[in-house]
């Protein structure tokens, strides 16, 4: 499944096999550079390091800016784990009046609201009579860039 051709609108289930990446055991400069460090390279298994609950695992891709602040923009892709139990502060994935909505989760004292992380774009208050429902968390957003 190429994540740039795929339709993302809807949640799609990751029926994926091991992926295997070499990690190179060194960090990457993003100011000044810094020598090259002569270490082996190593075999990891990327779905294993992002995907902790392969069964409730979903891929949606994102659209609109409200949640750029918090790094996740148009067109990115979000791995959303529906196992984890959301918390205040988790970014999720909602769906209000049966649309799906991308943002951070707060609570108190037993109100709820979803937060835009942009402040161009309204908080999601829910009113009386209005449906609200967190579906799942954003355990990470996959950038693709043209190659």
């Amino acid at each position: 499944m190429s994540l740039a051709t795929t339709s993302l609108d809807q949640p799609h289930a990751l029926t994926l096999p091991p992926t295997l990446v070499s990690l190179v055991p060194c960090r990457v400069a993003a100011g000044f550079p810094s020598p090259a460090e002569d270490q082996a390279v190593q075999r990891i298994d990327l779905m294993a390091q992002l995907i902790k609950h392969p069964q409730a695992t979903f891929l949606l891709r994102v659209r609109g800016e409200s949640m750029k602040d918090v790094g996740i923009f148009d067109n990115d892709v979000v791995l959303v784990d529906r196992a984890i139990t959301p918390r205040s502060g988790h970014v999720v994935i909602a769906t209000v009046d049966g649309e799906f909505v991308c943002k951070t989760l707060w609570q108190r004292a037993g109100r709820m609201k979803l937060k835009a992380a942009n402040v161009a774009f309204p908080d999601i208050n829910p009113t009386d009579g209005q449906t609200v429902e967190v579906w799942g968390v954003v355990v990470a957003a996959i950038k693709q860039f043209k190659t």
